[in-house]
């Protein structure tokens, strides 16, 4: 047995509890990434493929033939499609994300570490809220990139009325503020979900929603809750004004619709609703033991 070994653990488990809580965040947030290997190599197959298919699309079109291919047009397609790749990569994380550790009983290690409930539950939220919408940014960009560069060597200009800055900046507040913030609410429930379920986490997220909208149908004749849900997923929280995810156009987005944004009831009430979950997750957690 290795007494040296022994001797340094209790030494080396003071130390990480003595860390400022911003390294103690960065290194869960890290082990995260490390353990979820699916939040960078999705994007990343998707974005080989789209520039594959990018590549067999420019072979085929001929010079005098490539009016399809100006403005925005044919970089919204591979946007979108990176876009619903990460966002089902998100739904399975956070379903899985406290379940999966109790499965694995990989949580009596976890918690043997001087790291509180709620430090890590915050870290496990910082996944779908902030690292994969900056994952998707990073991947679109550098796949629309590639598409310019590589339609410049075919000859094809597609710079021709295509604002390349402005888009990839409405991309950047579409992602962080939209898939992110504006859809925290469904990512807290989602690991509030997977907190509790002992057995098939998916069906305890998605059916107590379903019974609440039946509930409400039933009893009062009205969709109030569905309404919600609704709007919530189609992201449109300023009913008609600019929102993040309109389509993403250059006149898709103005600095005054942002401040409106930012600024509505539906926007805080969903963050405050978010730090409930959170909470709550952070509470089952401490107290549920392995599965």
């Amino acid at each position: 047995m290795n007494t040296h070994a022994l001797s340094e653990a209790p030494v080396r488990s003071r130390a990480v509890g003595d860390l400022p809580f911003h390294r103690r965040f960065y290194w869960l947030v890290r082990r995260e990434i490390l353990e979820n290997r699916s939040i960078y190599l999705a994007p990343l197959g998707v974005a080989v493929l789209i520039v594959i298919g990018f590549g067999f699309r420019l072979v085929r079109v001929a010079k005098l033939d490539s009016q399809d291919l100006r403005g925005e047009q044919p970089f919204t397609f591979p946007a979108l499609l990176l876009m619903g790749t990460t966002m089902l990569v998100a739904i399975f994380y956070c379903v899985d994300a406290l379940y999966g550790e109790r499965r694995d009983r990989s949580i009596l290690f976890w918690k043997s570490l001087p790291v509180s409930d709620h430090e890590t539950v915050l870290a496990k939220a910082a996944i779908p809220i902030l690292v994969i919408p900056l994952i998707t940014f990073v991947a679109t960009f550098v796949v629309q990139v590639i598409m310019l560069l590589l339609a410049g060597a075919r000859g094809l200009d597609l710079w021709s009325g295509l604002s390349f800055g402005q888009m990839t900046w409405i991309l950047f507040y579409h992602l962080l503020l939209g898939h992110g913030f504006w859809y925290a609410p469904f990512w807290g429930w989602l690991l509030l979900a997977s907190a509790w379920a002992r057995r098939a986490p998916f069906l305890w997220a998605t059916l107590p929603l379903l019974c609440v909208g039946l509930l409400e149908k039933i009893a009062f004749n009205s969709v109030h809750f569905g309404y919600w849900l609704g709007n919530r997923l189609a992201a449109d929280p300023m009913a008609g004004r600019a929102s993040p995810h309109q389509e993403m156009t250059m006149a898709g987005i103005t600095p005054l619709g942002w401040v409106q944004f930012l600024t509505s009831p539906g926007f805080w009430f969903g963050l405050m609703l978010t730090a409930a979950f959170l909470a709550a997750a952070a509470r089952l957690r401490r107290v549920r033991g392995p599965n």
